[in-house]
């Protein structure tokens, strides 16, 4: 058995290089021995995003607070609300963060492959992201 206490890992902000805007990554646990899942709890200021990104294995967000945006490569940004939990596939292009006038917090699940749990892609410009909720 193993207790992470809390505060025994300590915040970092979203780097710059894959987060537009306030966000802070709180991790949970990392990948140990053949269990192969990462998971952090990330908080998004309103306005603030990840970069687009791919998952080897894919992800699962659990919304625990705030309204938030989520959109897939191709597809129609969708709204999510704590109490959601989305998935994206294997190698899915997608981003996700807050809405313009609002924070989200979500837990962010995935598993490594080959020790790599993420591909970070460009950032979502601001023309990609809506400017108000509407």
């Amino acid at each position: 058995m193993d207790v992470i206490e809390i505060g025994s890992r300590p915040s970092v902000d979203g780097p710059d290089e894959y987060f537009t805007g306030d966000t802070r990554i709180d991790p949970l646990f990392d990948a140990h021995d053949d269990a192969n899942a990462t998971a952090a709890n990330v908080t998004f200021e309103p306005g603030a995003r990840t970069a687009w990104h791919t998952h080897p294995l894919g992800q699962r967000l659990i919304v625990t607070s705030g309204c938030g945006l989520v959109q897939r490569d191709g597809g129609a940004i969708e709204r999510i609300r704590a109490g959601d939990v989305v998935w994206f596939p294997p190698d899915e292009k997608h981003w996700h963060g807050a809405t313009p006038d609002n924070a989200m917090t979500h837990i962010a699940v995935q598993e490594e492959r080959d020790g790599e749990a993420v591909t970070w892609l460009e950032h979502v410009t601001d023309e990609e992201y809506p400017d108000s909720e509407g």
